[in-house]
């Protein structure tokens, strides 16, 4: 068997904890201490994070996503074969390694996504750019976590209270969508998508099509 190559690491924005990139053979994971974030050969449910996202915003013009979290680019990927050549993709990356990681090591599985002309890098909290301009986004993609719980960043907590789903729908246009990708079901935070004015739905998906871990994506939309 191929074992597991640590290729890098980095702290979490806290500072407390360490992300850690590992390859084996043609396959990568990013690990949080013993937890694993990401798989490069788990793509399902993130790429159906994307695609059911933007077939609810199918009939906006000009499409503006911002999505928080860049990982592996599946979602990312997902998003830019959905749209047109008119549409504007902002990715939010808090961690700068992860950016490095994606033009580095990881640049075939990005397959160039990165310089799609569609797309723009921050290295910056999305939450600060859910913020900074009311009604700008025709959907937010929010894949920072396992869930809503900042367990990778715990400022993200605030992206998951009813004044940062507020604040979300605050920053969405009429009609848009707020998308959530979780490894499980969680009620309280369905609870609080409602409280904040969102029209919701849970989504069940598998990490890999049809097989794997169950995952839940909620579309909130901005009714």
């Amino acid at each position: 068997m191929i074992p597991w190559i640590q290729l890098d690491s980095a702290k979490t924005p806290d500072d407390q904890q360490e992300l850690r990139l590992k390859q084996r053979g043609s396959e990568f994971s990013i690990m949080l201490g013993t937890n694993e974030l990401m798989n490069s050969r788990l793509s399902g449910s993130e790429e159906a994070l994307a695609k059911l996202c933007c077939q609810r915003i199918a009939g906006h013009r000009r499409r503006r996503i911002l999505i928080g979290g860049l990982g592996m680019g599946f979602t990312l990927r997902a998003a830019l074969a959905e749209l047109g050549d008119n549409a504007e993709i902002v990715v939010a990356e808090l961690v700068p390694a992860v950016v490095a990681w994606a033009r580095g090591p990881m640049a075939e599985i990005f397959a160039g996504s990165l310089d799609d002309p569609r797309v723009t890098i921050h290295e910056t909290d999305v939450g600060q750019l859910i913020r900074s301009a009311p009604i700008a986004w025709d959907a937010i993609l929010l894949d920072v976590d396992n869930g809503p719980e900042g367990i990778v960043h715990k400022g993200n907590d605030a992206l998951y209270s009813v004044a940062g789903l507020a604040a979300a729908r605050t920053a969405l246009r009429p009609g848009g969508v707020l998308a959530v990708w979780s490894q499980g079901p969680d009620a309280g935070f369905t609870r609080r998508l409602k409280q904040a004015g969102f029209a919701v739905e849970e989504v069940n998906t598998r990490a890999n099509g049809k097989r794997g871990a169950r995952h839940v994506i909620w579309i909130a939309t901005n009714s």
